[in-house]
């Protein structure tokens, strides 16, 4: 006879120990192993409805696997609302150098200090702050990545990049150098992660450099504001994104354009094909700025 679907209602919105639950009698062994619960780690569980994130996952991971430990890394960032990991990826968490080594399935465990006055109590749990989560993105992603990381958290307005340099210059070790070249490319503007690895390949062409986010006006004010741009040439750079399909965004996209037109910019779009091709790209943006008189 299969167990009975017990769902006592203290139990429908929290992460709970299975063993904590048997022994205050709310739920037998059998009905814990029924089909109304979800379990994510060891002795760790939640109701089946009850969506599973990776900020769940954290917590879960902070709160009840490994108490007393910080949530870092691409956890830390989840925890923020910079959304960089997925619920089947790794929960990343910190303990002291002097704890002792652990391995349990779905989560990283290090052993590192943590900069004093760069923890924080955050949705229940203690992690990282969005500064400290940045340098620390920076010091372990490769570097492209890192920057990206580093403009998601600075754009969302949760990290300001001159403290997010300050920590990266006080880094020592594995990863430290890497952190501080990252941060320092970094710019804190794009609008997705993929604008931010155009300026990059950009940045690293024999073109000469854009302005990012740059505002057209005209005569009659405000055009529009563009992704990067040759102010002196009329030559703006724009990443062509999946949101562009959006009902309506079509015509708004086609208006702005036209505006742009109008004022006597040209307008080059970069799309994700783009990206895997960067030396045909930068060959074709080359082409365009000559011919709008670049030397």
């Amino acid at each position: 006879m299969p167990p009975v679907a017990a769902v006592p209602l203290p139990l429908r919105r929290t992460v709970f120990r299975g063993s904590t639950v048997v022994a205050r009698g709310l739920l037998t062994p059998n009905q814990l192993r029924g089909p109304a619960w979800r379990r994510l780690f060891a002795d760790v569980y939640v109701h089946v409805d009850t969506p599973v994130s990776h900020a769940l996952m954290a917590r879960a991971a902070a709160a009840m696997v490994v108490p007393g430990a910080v949530v870092t890394g691409r956890s830390a960032a989840v925890m923020w609302g910079v959304d960089m990991a997925g619920a089947d990826d790794e929960v990343e968490l910190t303990v002291p150098r002097s704890s002792h080594p652990r391995r349990i399935r779905g989560v990283r465990v290090r052993r590192a200090e943590l900069l004093a006055g760069h923890v924080r109590r955050h949705r229940g749990v203690a992690v990282t702050s969005p500064a400290a989560t940045a340098v620390r993105l920076a010091a372990s992603l490769p570097v492209d990545d890192g920057v990206v990381a580093v403009d998601r958290l600075a754009s969302a307005g949760l990290a300001d990049l001159d403290e997010v340099r300050s920590l990266a210059a006080l880094g020592r070790g594995p990863g430290s150098t890497r952190a501080r070249q990252t941060c320092a490319l970094a710019d804190g503007l794009a609008g997705s992660p993929q604008e931010t690895r155009l300026r990059l390949l950009v940045g690293r062409s024999p073109l000469p450099p854009p302005v990012a986010q740059f505002t057209v006006r005209d005569d009659n004010g405000f055009v529009a504001r563009v992704d990067f741009a040759w102010p002196e040439l009329r030559v703006a750079l724009e990443y062509d994104g999946l949101w562009h399909a959006e009902p309506g965004q079509f015509a708004r996209d086609r208006q702005r354009l036209n505006r742009l037109h109008a004022a006597g910019w040209r307008v080059f779009f970069v799309t994700a094909a783009d990206l895997r091709d960067p030396a045909r790209l930068i060959a074709r943006l080359r082409a365009l700025l000559t011919d709008a008189g670049v030397r």
